[in-house]
């Protein structure tokens, strides 16, 4: 895959507006949240296979280069507006160990499964403002009928019995629709 866009990912968070801050900086399940919000609520998984990661992943996650994880990718629906898009990326070795039953979720949320354990901790959350170029953007904007100037997007390793995963959530224009 490619490399990483050269912005880096940042602890804070600045011009942002309200709307988005508050979806941004919420550490509790983002699909309660969205659940919370929505008469109708799914997930449409459009990518899951072993492949290579992109750099800052591979770094942020202490991968080799060369390294295969398994990368999901999902987007979280209100109704029939996609409101979030999802980026997940577990070590090989992760399938067999702590995050087995993560192979299997099919159009389950990968929070459904994340908030339900005590047992597994988050790291601080970071930020990013990505606009086309950045992979992450190319890849949610796919489902959109128009596409925005950029969009913001989170992300944070969830840790269990000493193996985590990468979960990166990218916020979609019809995030700001959801009464906070």
């Amino acid at each position: 895959m490619n490399t990483a866009h050269p912005q880096a990912w940042l602890p804070a968070l600045s011009a942002v507006s309200p709307q988005i801050r508050f979806w941004l900086q919420d550490r509790g399940s983002l699909t309660r949240r969205i659940q919370e919000r929505c008469t109708r609520f799914y997930v449409e998984p459009v990518f899951q296979q072993l492949s290579r990661v992109y750099a800052d992943e591979s770094n942020k996650m202490q991968l080799r280069r060369d390294e295969l994880a398994m990368v999901r990718e999902v987007y979280l629906y209100c109704c029939d507006k996609p409101v979030v898009f999802a980026h997940s990326v577990i070590p090989r070795k992760g399938l067999v160990g702590a995050w087995r039953a993560l192979s299997g979720l099919g159009n389950r949320s990968l929070g459904s499964m994340l908030f339900r354990n005590p047992k597994i901790k988050r790291t601080p959350l970071e930020f990013k403002r990505i606009s086309s170029g950045h992979f992450l953007y190319d890849r949610a904007v796919v489902r959109l009928t128009a596409r925005p100037a950029h969009l913001w997007a989170r992300r944070s390793l969830f840790a269990l019995q000493g193996q985590s995963i990468l979960v990166t959530e990218v916020f979609l224009p019809g995030i700001s629709n959801l009464k906070l």
